[in-house]
């Protein structure tokens, strides 16, 4: 029994024997692959054919990649925009005044960031926007002296100290003389260094004091939301 594709078998076939590939032959004429590949069995094609039906395969690839970039590249534009309003949603619904949220966010990032097993307040980030943070979070809830402050640097070898210090200075806003130290890493002699980095910044405040609030705070915290998740 032919099947009703049958009368366009030559036709079909003809396309082949031009090079082209059976996906090609399927979209053009609608016929299954299963059908053509039954029909192609005997189908002879030249070298020079061959050659072009593995081009037409490589410039179908590359097509194809090109597309899953490009639709890959819009989903993820999608996703972020939505995050970004969820995220903008959150912070909205914050009231940034309270100096309890302020705290609680000041605590969980020492609890990530800041020292623990040292008797002084402090951290360390190579995100100048992190240290800015915690400064202002000291200034405005502990009322602390910025000039107290001392930094130390932490640099690749290839890194000019006094260039690095003038940028820690005006990013965060504090006398150049507090960057009172740098130390540098030799194993990375040799390396260069990316143009936007420029080494982790140590913030020490010597308060103690403050230290052990925010640790506490953080564990309590922590602490209460296991409890209600039932972790």
């Amino acid at each position: 029994m032919k099947s009703k594709w049958f009368k366009l078998k030559k036709r079909a076939v003809k396309i082949r024997k031009d090079g082209m590939s059976i996906g090609y032959i399927e979209k053009k004429l609608g016929i299954p692959k299963s059908t053509l590949s039954g029909w192609f069995k005997n189908v002879q094609l030249t070298k020079p054919k061959k050659i072009q039906l593995h081009q037409n395969w490589k410039n179908a690839l590359v097509k194809a990649r090109k597309k899953a970039v490009l639709w890959h590249n819009q989903q993820k534009a999608i996703r972020v925009s939505k995050a970004k309003e969820e995220a903008l949603k959150t912070y909205n619904a914050i009231n940034i005044n309270d100096r309890n949220i302020l705290d609680l966010a000041l605590a969980m990032l020492y609890l990530g960031e800041g020292f623990k097993k040292t008797g002084e307040t402090g951290m360390g980030n190579s995100d100048p926007s992190i240290l800015k943070f915690f400064i202002s979070c000291l200034q405005k809830n502990y009322n602390f002296d910025v000039s107290k402050i001392k930094c130390a640097l932490h640099l690749r070898a290839d890194q000019d100290p006094q260039k690095v210090k003038r940028y820690w200075s005006q990013q965060l806003n504090i006398p150049i003389k507090n960057l009172n130290s740098f130390f540098v890493d030799k194993r990375t002699a040799g390396r260069p260094t990316y143009p936007d980095y420029h080494g982790v910044c140590v913030i020490r405040c010597a308060n103690v004091a403050i230290q052990r609030k925010l640790s506490f705070l953080s564990k309590l915290y922590c602490t209460k939301i296991n409890k209600v998740a039932g972790a």
